[in-house]
């Protein structure tokens, strides 16, 4: 009898044991970690990027994630470290390492996320920060994903609606930096694809005050062969806001500045996306920007993950992101999806002035043979590294 009795504690224990784990939520804890570099004296009164871009989207994504996360029994938490050098962010990375995160979202350059993809083998690590094209064609980082578009999607969504505008001829004016430089590289290559004529190109390479002399300089540093439109290569905005309205020719100017493609901005508004820029202004107080929407994806790609999987491991959440199962709405009218030859999200690019929207890539009439979106960007037999 008392064995009975025993047997039957034992069970009921076991059963109400197994009663409270099923009770406790999952707790998925995810890593956010920033760093900007100082991008130096600016010769122009353009409006920097806010100190929070890519924070903000990734708590709003916690927020979001969770409101659903509680029926689900998931409980999602976002871990933040902001540094001031790479050393520092490797170090904080290391540091939320060591206390069992295992998931990143990292908005920071190409230099940084390479170390810290060395760094983190056993990690998925989101890239919400650096625009890099070789990060996905030639040095591809197995344990990571990209969901802030490359250079060359960029280029791709602007000279694709520059075809269809029938502005076949352009003049390339590029900047100093390397991220000019990098710039003018995507779009000459976009031009060669879509079959736009160069008609001349040209390196900015004053350092005057563009706020006294455009009006003076800019007509006569744009003087050339006839043109249909002016592409710009200014990331970090030295000279590039002079360009409209004060070419030789009236000419549209698009690129870094004028007509921009992106992965976000404030005048997206249809597929349901003005909520989302509701939520977002409601808790950051601002627009919400490119890295912004890259960082909210990335969380929002680990949520839907873990609710179609049960479980936060990241190799099993890079495997579906991976492949064409993974549900991801980023309210831009398209189910996006990575690629699984070099880990890019796809997606619309959006055509911008700073306040409305233009146009959205891909156009139509561009075709691809499995994804209309890979035809922004760099498409598989383009891709030379081994993404495993």
């Amino acid at each position: 009898m008392r064995r009975l009795v025993s047997f039957t504690l034992i069970a009921l224990m076991t059963a109400i044991t197994a009663q409270a784990e099923d009770a406790m939520p999952l707790q998925v804890r995810i890593g956010y970690l920033g760093y900007r570099p100082d991008p130096g004296p600016l010769l122009s009164n353009v409006i920097t990027e806010p100190a929070d871009a890519g924070l903000r989207g990734a708590e709003l994504a916690i927020i979001d994630s969770n409101s659903t996360g509680r029926f689900l029994k998931q409980d999602y938490r976002l871990e933040s470290a902001s540094a001031d050098s790479p050393e520092a962010l490797l170090q904080a990375a290391r540091a939320q390492h060591e206390q069992g995160l295992r998931l990143f979202v990292v908005n920071a350059p190409a230099a940084s996320l390479r170390q810290l993809s060395a760094a983190l083998p056993d990690s998925l690590l989101f890239n919400a920060g650096s625009p890099d094209d070789s990060l996905r064609t030639t040095d591809c980082l197995g344990n990571v994903l990209h969901s802030l578009p490359d250079r060359a999607m960029l280029a791709d969504a602007l000279v694709q609606f520059s075809v269809v505008r029938k502005w076949q001829k352009a003049l390339l004016i590029v900047g100093q930096t390397p991220e000019d430089q990098a710039y003018a590289s995507a779009l000459r290559r976009a031009m060669k694809r879509f079959g736009v004529k160069t008609v001349a190109e040209k390196a900015w390479q004053f350092d005057n005050d563009q706020r006294r002399s455009a009006q003076a300089d800019m007509p006569l540093f744009t003087q050339t062969a006839e043109y249909d439109v002016v592409l710009v290569a200014d990331e970090r905005g030295d000279f590039g806001e002079y360009l409209p309205y004060q070419t030789w020719y009236p000419r549209p100017v698009a690129g870094t500045q004028g007509l921009t493609p992106t992965g976000w901005h404030k005048t997206v508004e249809t597929y349901g996306a003005a909520q989302l820029q509701k939520r977002f202004e409601a808790l950051a107080g601002r627009w919400m920007n490119d890295r912004d929407f890259a960082a909210w994806i990335a969380v929002r790609s680990v949520a839907s993950a873990v609710s179609k999987l049960r479980q936060a491991d990241p190799f099993a959440i890079r495997q579906l992101a991976l492949s064409d199962q993974l549900p991801l709405d980023g309210f831009k009218g398209r189910k996006l999806s990575y690629r699984p030859w070099n880990g890019q999200l796809r997606q619309p690019i959006p055509l911008v002035q700073p306040r409305a929207l233009v146009s959205t890539s891909p156009q139509d009439g561009f075709l691809h043979p499995s994804n209309e979106m890979d035809s922004l960007g760099y498409d598989q037999p383009e891709v030379s590294c081994r993404y495993p």
